[in-house]
């Protein structure tokens, strides 16, 4: 079956961004000219996800009125002539069918997928999350790539990256069963495990295609740690009942969960666009030989 639905889990408080996540979405840090959760709707769209579910929660009104239109601000640039810019706002609209849904307490991503049950029914779906921007010149992005390995072997597949093992206890991370360069079989999972007792160095980032099989196993979910349902949980018992993959995607990910990790995207993402690289470059040089 098709993959055409996606989850994205906003719900959380971004409390490593505050004060600027006091009463705005984390997900609405402008990275450049647009906020990051967009650029997460646009590789989902460029996968060929048709539908997608925001799992929200208090002060994440922002996120449902960017993704919808704005008569006021479009006759205003009509009126300005600043078509290019209008053609970008209604754009926005126009990217794909969403929905919305609350999670009312902040039980962790496995809860949050639980909440999203009755929209995804049946069928396979994907989770993206947000923190993450994946950046795949001359690929696939990232989401395609997993949906891919899906259509491929039928199962249920994580995205993976090689971190350095003194940053595996930031992660969730798995041992494996290579297939090829890029694809796995999960034969085992921990959540952010101390780096002596982590199986690998491979890390689950923010990439999902889940198969319908996960819900009663979430429901049935105990807590794990901080007290929360924790998805890897979740994911180990389903790879007991059915083959679980993991695909080691070609691309650059920013993690913009992360000061670091955002300013970071900021800076390539600004030397890719015409408009900005000349100039900027040329102003790092200056600001690089001044130190």
């Amino acid at each position: 079956m098709k993959v055409r639905k996606a989850i994205f889990p906003v719900a959380g408080l971004g409390t490593r961004f505050l004060p600027a996540t006091k009463s705005s979405p984390k997900e609405m840090l402008p990275l450049i000219d647009k906020p990051l959760v967009q650029y997460v709707v646009e590789e989902a769209v460029a996968a060929g996800i048709e539908q997608i579910i925001f799992v929200t929660g208090r002060t994440k009104r922002s996120i449902e009125d960017h993704f919808d239109s704005s008569p006021e601000l479009e006759n205003h640039l009509e009126e300005k002539g600043k078509d290019e810019t209008l053609q970008a706002v209604r754009c926005i609209a126009d990217l794909v069918d969403i929905f919305y849904v609350r999670q009312k307490k902040a039980l962790g991503l496995g809860h949050a997928i639980l909440c999203a049950r009755d929209f995804i029914g049946k069928e396979p779906f994907a989770v993206l999350l947000g923190d993450d921007i994946i950046d795949t010149p001359g690929s696939a992005p990232c989401l395609r790539q997993l949906l891919d390995v899906y259509e491929h072997y039928k199962g249920s597949v994580l995205a993976l990256e090689q971190v350095p093992m003194e940053q595996i206890s930031s992660y969730g991370c798995v041992a494996v069963n290579r297939i090829t360069d890029h694809v796995m079989e999960v034969t085992d999972m921990v959540e952010k495990p101390p780096q002596a007792e982590a199986p690998s160095n491979l890390a689950i980032i923010g990439r999902y295609v889940l198969t319908p099989a996960i819900f009663p196993l979430l429901e049935q979910q105990q807590p794990g740690r901080g007290g929360e349902i924790q998805l890897t949980d979740a994911i180990k018992r389903l790879s007991q009942d059915e083959a679980v993959y993991g695909c080691l995607f070609e691309g650059l990910r920013h993690d913009c969960g992360d000061k670091l990790g955002f300013l970071k995207a900021t800076v390539d993402l600004a030397l890719k666009r015409d408009e900005f690289k000349e100039d900027f470059t040329a102003y790092l040089k200056q600001r690089l030989g001044c130190l």
